[in-house]
């Protein structure tokens, strides 16, 4: 059996891997010495050939890469521009065909100076309009609780469209005016109108109260506010300095007064307030220092004064006052004035808008 085993094993081919050949010292320099031949060879001569070669090779990727940037490019502008156009006809279809006054348009006008109308060589921005008439909505939407989509509702917009316009206008005149006389308010002037106000308790009892006034009956900031306040003592005051008839007739009858003449006959005679002046100028009822029937100059000059006394020519702003303090009691006192009442405001702008006419950009 053993002989039979040694037999076959021995007739089965050797298992034994066959030897690598043998690699002579000189293989590996040989190779080196083919790959090194495989490299161009660049000399100062064949530099620039060379460099030309490789950019050729590179612009097959760079071109395609410019040409989708500039894709991008292009398409992004094309964009952006039709969102502007879509943007600028949306908001010249709301302003001028269908007058909207939502608080997305107004925003719009308040960085875009869309124009209104033109009045004299001035551009009255159509910002100013919706100011005017978004506080005329909010007062009569909250406070008078007006339903502007009903028929009555309609027709009282309209109204208040009116007023808005005709105030825009009429402040574009005056601010022409201003100009022209070298008229304007000071920011201390400003502040000094709203102090004495504050002071007689006329705007809430603090500042939190008076910004919740502002914001509740007008829908105003306390900048709007300021704003508003800025433009009615610009038009007093243009009408103050060119109603020079209504300061003399002030002035003469003070110097009267410094003369020794009657205060009652004199209001009988020369004051513009019909129900007082055949009292001799005696408002008829005790008057406080909160009091609202009186302008606040008039209440902060009769406060100052004695029992007997009488002011110098107060500046109310629609008009000018002499005062006489006749008793006080209480924290009350009686009085007596001789009021001159300034011209209306369209005594002088009226000129202006009949040599150029305001031409509005909306149809009313």
């Amino acid at each position: 059996m053993k002989k039979k085993l040694k037999h076959i094993l021995s007739k089965r081919p050797s298992m034994r891997m066959p030897r690598a050949p043998r690699l002579g010292k000189k293989e590996p320099e040989k190779s080196l010495e083919q790959a090194i031949q495989g490299i161009p060879r660049i000399t100062n001569e064949t530099v620039a050939e060379h460099r030309e070669e490789v950019l050729s090779s590179a612009r097959k990727y760079i071109y395609p890469l410019q040409h989708s940037a500039h894709r991008v490019v292009l398409i992004s502008s094309s964009l952006l521009i039709m969102v502007v156009v879509v943007f600028f006809t949306y908001c010249m279809l709301s302003l001028y065909k269908f007058h909207s006054s939502s608080t997305f348009i107004y925003r719009v006008t308040q960085v875009i100076p869309f124009p209104i109308a033109k009045a004299g060589s001035r551009y009255v921005a159509y910002e100013n309009y919706l100011f005017e008439l978004r506080h005329y909505i909010h007062y009569y939407q909250t406070q008078q609780r007006v339903d502007f989509s009903s028929d009555s509702g309609k027709q009282q917009l309209e109204e208040f469209r009116k007023r808005a316009m005709d105030r825009v206008v009429d402040d574009a005149y005056v601010k022409e005016l201003a100009e022209e006389h070298k008229i304007k308010v000071t920011d201390r002037e400003l502040d000094d109108a709203i102090r004495l106000v504050r002071n007689q308790n006329r705007l809430g009892s603090n500042d939190q109260v008076f910004e919740d006034v502002l914001k509740e009956f007008w829908g105003w900031s306390v900048s709007d506010f300021k704003r508003e306040l800025k433009q009615q003592m610009l038009t007093q005051k243009v009408v103050s300095t060119l109603d020079t008839d209504t300061h003399k007739r002030a002035n003469d009858v003070f110097q009267q007064l410094k003369g020794g003449a009657d205060f009652a006959a004199l209001a009988k005679q020369y004051s513009d307030d019909t129900a007082t002046k055949d009292n001799g100028g005696d408002y008829g009822f005790s008057i406080s220092q909160s009091d609202r029937d009186l302008p606040p100059q008039v209440i902060d000059a009769l406060f100052r004064l004695k029992p007997g006394e009488t002011s110098d020519v107060i500046n109310t702003g629609t008009s000018l006052e002499i005062i006489k303090l006749n008793e006080a009691s209480g924290g009350k006192v009686r009085a007596s004035h001789i009021m001159f009442t300034f011209k209306p405001v369209d005594t002088y702008i009226g000129p202006l808008k009949n040599k150029d006419k305001p031409h509005l950009f909306i149809n009313q």
